[in-house]
């Protein structure tokens, strides 16, 4: 008798690589935003979408805060058009990525969602700037 795990099979090798590889075309970690701005080859432009507030309080150095709401095209148009936004808010309990994901798609950019959000930068003890 198969497991719980099991009574259901895995699927094929391919189909599981074409969806985690679509996977990662939206989404990238922490550790890995951590990682390319630590040295300096940031080649994309990381936002905070969470209010101002909460910016000011804690946020990803190099972040600059930028919620859904205002992300029009005059805004992103401060950008060249080929930029790629990685998004982040407060963490799993939050919808604000996906909120941003979707009004940044809408105007064209292109964009990925940092998973964990500020509770995932905190998990793994990176550093956390104040202030506005």
């Amino acid at each position: 008798m198969p497991s719980l795990v099991s009574e259901i099979p895995a699927a094929d090798p391919a189909l599981v690589a074409q969806h985690y590889q679509a996977r990662l075309a939206f989404e990238t970690d922490c550790w890995d935003v951590h990682e390319v701005m630590s040295r300096g080859e940031a080649d994309f432009v990381l936002l905070d979408v969470r209010g101002p507030k909460l910016f000011e309080r804690a946020h990803v150095p190099g972040a600059i805060n930028l919620p859904h709401g205002k992300m029009t095209v005059r805004k992103m148009a401060e950008w060249p058009e080929d930029t790629l936004f990685v998004v982040y808010c407060a963490g799993p309990h939050c919808n604000g990525t996906d909120r941003a994901a979707l009004r940044l798609a809408r105007l064209g950019c292109r964009v990925k969602v940092m998973i964990g959000g500020m509770t995932g930068w905190a998990d793994e003890g990176f550093e956390i700037a104040t202030g506005s």
